[in-house]
């Protein structure tokens, strides 16, 4: 089975992430099938390949959590507001006004 999830990139307390195509078998940094875009919480950065996004799913593959919620984003046209946490997290401490 196919999975679209992230891959962790970038250094420690600075993670940056990728959306790949893997299967389920492999660890969550190994060898992937197609990069389909990166997410980057720190700066609130992302970019999505919708079609290819689109076509691994009509293919059967399944989308992680914090995948669906970044493709609907970029259906919608929106990004992701600085500072606001994703509606999944449940932190504590986590600062919910944009400075």
């Amino acid at each position: 089975m196919v999975r679209i999830r992230l891959k962790r990139t970038g250094g420690k307390n600075w993670g940056s992430f990728r959306i790949v195509v893997c299967d389920i078998r492999k660890q969550r940094d190994g060898k992937m099938v197609e990069e389909l875009g990166y997410y980057d919480p720190k700066h609130s950065d992302e970019k999505l390949n919708s079609e290819r996004l689109e076509y691994w799913v009509s293919q059967g593959a399944q989308m992680s959590e914090t995948v669906q919620d970044i493709y609907a984003r970029a259906k919608a046209g929106t990004s992701k507001v600085a500072g606001q946490a994703d509606p999944y997290t449940k932190k504590k401490n986590f600062k919910k006004d944009a400075e």
